[in-house]
């Protein structure tokens, strides 16, 4: 049974998955040795796992979207196309006005184009409207901090591949993979990080910590809508949000152990005085979460990484 010492240590390593244990231990007033235990045990029984998430645009992911279907006939065939596509990070089937859902992360206006023509076209879908998103505001799964352009080589790389299958590897470790010193290893990881070229963070299980009842939701505001995203943002149930523009000001997800506190955060999200309507759907199937955006770091020598990339050159 997960306790508050254990919530508050798993949105310590949420905010920094490479936080050391000392550092833990003192936003938590226990000892290092007790912290160390308490993480490993979290880790073990699958309520987090640490890992690097790529920031979006470093793969040229940038432009995010949220699409509501129309479907005619059988959901499921249409979750399992829209599953296979590359662009397609999530998608459910929902109780709502529209009976699918998806978000979908390209690199520009024109490949989104291209997409949604391509998702309006599979067989079932009778419609798709769109909310094209302008910023990712909070995302519990990925990072949303700036990114900022610096050069990456094959060596950066691989130390980000290294650090998206164990997020608190050891600097020791990381150089011994790649063949580096262990300062080397560490000025790379620190600069990377730095950059917002990858976030360590810790990826929560919703199973595990009771998180088990998952909403999503369109908001149309009165005002400025990133300052209303502001205030939303900081709502402890909601897990996404991003503003943009379409059929709604901003869309997002709550999430809650159970139906009484899911009902609490959209009752929160309603309360804000420059919320002026709240279309709400709930996802019954989750076919596809590829949690953070960015997706996995290029292999050496592929035609994805040449041998020294520029990124947030684009931004």
């Amino acid at each position: 049974m997960l306790d508050a010492v254990d919530a508050a240590l798993m949105r310590a390593l949420q905010a920094d998955g490479r936080a050391t244990y000392q550092a833990l231990a003192d936003g938590v007033g226990l000892s290092r040795t007790a912290v160390r235990a308490r993480v490993r045990q979290l880790v073990c029984a699958g309520a987090i796992r640490i890992v690097g998430v790529l920031h979006a645009g470093v793969l040229g992911m940038e432009v995010f979207a949220h699409i509501s279907f129309r479907v005619s006939g059988p959901v499921r065939p249409v979750l399992d196309d829209l599953s296979a596509r590359e662009a397609v990070v999530f998608a459910a089937q929902t109780a709502g006005r529209f009976p699918v859902v998806a978000h979908v992360r390209v690199r520009d206006d024109d490949a989104l184009s291209a997409e949604l023509g391509d998702l309006r076209a599979l067989p079932g879908v009778e419609g798709a409207e769109t909310f094209r998103g302008g910023a990712i505001v909070k995302d519990a799964y990925s990072s949303v901090r700036p990114l900022r352009e610096i050069a990456i080589d094959p060596l950066d790389w691989r130390l980000v591949r290294h650090l998206q299958q164990d997020g608190r590897a050891s600097y020791a470790e990381l150089a011994r993979q790649v063949g580096l010193s262990q300062a080397a290893a560490r000025s790379r990881v620190v600069r990377l990080i730095d950059a917002g070229v990858v976030h360590v963070t810790a990826i929560v299980e919703p199973s595990v910590v009771g998180a088990n009842e998952q909403v999503g939701f369109g908001v149309r505001c009165r005002g400025d809508a990133a300052a209303v995203a502001a205030r939303l943002g900081t709502l402890a149930g909601v897990s996404f949000l991003a503003t943009g523009f379409g059929r709604y000001d901003l869309v997002g997800t709550a999430t809650a152990p159970d139906r009484a506190s899911l009902v609490e955060a959209l009752e929160s999200v309603r309360a804000c005085p420059e919320v002026s309507y709240v279309e709400t759907w709930e996802h019954l199937v989750v076919a596809k979460e590829r949690r953070g955006g960015g997706g996995a770091a290029p292999a050496s020598g592929e035609p994805a990484a040449p041998a020294e990339a520029v990124v947030g050159a684009a931004r």
